[in-house]
């Protein structure tokens, strides 16, 4: 399992994903969820990905193979006009990957399943993000939905519905999504740190900040401390049900 999110700010684009895969309570090993496909002063564009880990290392191996190739028969991510049609062209290379893998139809597809997050901006356009489906059809982030989730997203997701703003600087972004990472964790084993994060700052075409912060980082001890704590005293200062 993993856990991937992808906000749209006013200022840009914030993504986090975590890095933890595993076959089971005595298997875990951590591989990178998140990547990049970018053109500089002319486009930023970041995938993560949640699922099969075999489909997800194929889709991403082909898209990355197709961008070095020769032969432009075949779709180049770095070469779609716009955000959509890089949407289109990871939904259909998805599609590709699943229906290799399973032969057999969708009920051997269904093992194969992966989900992406793409997102990001070419000159001209808006920055923007689109949720990828197995199907290979997708969904665009809007003014109602400024954020997707995929893998395990139930446990991280009432702290973002209730306190997320689009007007967020991109400290308290990365704020917001380290508590949600957190709960996340707390209630997931197949869901762990490091977690790597790109922070994207709309029309910076040269790139965007990229770090990861590992589980004994000062700052995200702090935050699942004082979450935690905090989380107690509203708690304790909300009436008690009469009984």
């Amino acid at each position: 399992m993993t856990y991937c999110v992808g906000l749209r700010l006013n200022r840009g684009l914030v993504f986090m994903s975590d890095t933890r895969t595993n076959a089971g309570v005595d298997n875990f090993a951590s591989t990178r969820k998140m990547f990049d496909f970018n053109v500089p002063g002319e486009r930023n564009i970041t995938l993560m990905t949640a699922g099969n880990l075999a489909t997800t290392q194929a889709l991403i191996s082909l898209l990355r193979e197709r961008t070095h190739a020769a032969d432009d028969r075949d779709p180049d991510i770095l070469t779609q006009p716009t955000m959509f049609q890089v949407a289109r062209l990871v939904g259909s290379t998805l599609r590709e990957v699943i229906s290799y893998s399973a032969p057999d139809g969708q009920r051997s597809a269904d093992a194969f399943g992966a989900s992406i997050i793409v997102g990001g901006q070419i000159k001209g356009g808006e920055p923007t993000i689109f949720m990828i489906y197995p199907e290979g059809n997708f969904i665009e982030v809007s003014q109602d939905t400024p954020f997707f989730q995929i893998g395990e997203t139930k446990y991280g997701k009432p702290i973002l519905v209730r306190a997320f703003e689009p007007d967020l600087e991109f400290g308290d972004a990365l704020k917001l999504l380290l508590v949600s990472f957190d709960s996340t964790v707390k209630s997931n084993l197949s869901v762990g740190p490091p977690f790597d994060v790109q922070l994207y700052e709309t029309d910076d075409f040269d790139g965007a900040v990229t770090t990861r912060i590992e589980a004994d980082d000062p700052l995200y001890q702090t935050i699942s401390s004082g979450w935690g704590e905090a989380l107690k005293e509203a708690l304790d200062s909300l009436p008690s049900y009469k009984v």
